[in-house]
């Protein structure tokens, strides 16, 4: 699936339709450049999951825990050096937990993740640097256009 979001509220209300989907269990690998959205798509997620923090972006602890309708686990890998420092994370627990897991930067750990990981790769719009290009890999539900 693919789709265009035109201004970061866009693209988080995206992330809201994402969101509203997300069952226990769920792994999300965000893909993309400096400013693509992740953290932005991440708000809209989270919003969907009634969490009430504030998110922002967890580059320099790494992993941010907030509570809401399921728990959410929000990774930034960009500073690990790859897989053995994301192992000793415990990032399993997480992952395989009863949450749902949104990995930032998931490149560099991508043969650690659940086959059934969804990725979602975000760009810049060559057109417009405000709009978003967004595509959505491996989504196990059907129906996306109604949100449950």
């Amino acid at each position: 699936m693919t789709f265009h979001t035109a201004s970061a509220e866009e693209t988080q209300e995206l992330g809201k339709r994402l969101g509203s989907f997300l069952k226990k269990g769920d792994v999300i690998a965000l893909q993309g450049p400096l400013a693509a959205g992740k953290t932005t798509i991440t708000k809209g997620i989270a919003l969907s999951l009634n969490v009430k923090d504030t998110i922002t972006s967890p580059t320099f602890c790494l992993i941010s825990e907030y509570e809401g309708r399921l728990p959410l686990y929000h990774f930034d890998v960009y500073r690990l050096q790859g897989a053995d420092d994301f192992a000793n994370l415990g990032a399993d627990d997480m992952i395989y937990g009863d949450g749902v897991c949104l990995i930032e930067w998931s490149e560099k750990i991508m043969d650690e993740l659940p086959k059934k990981t969804i990725t979602v790769k975000l760009s810049v719009s060559p057109s417009d640097p405000n709009a978003r290009d967004i595509q959505i890999e491996n989504w196990p539900y059907e129906n996306f256009g109604e949100a449950k």
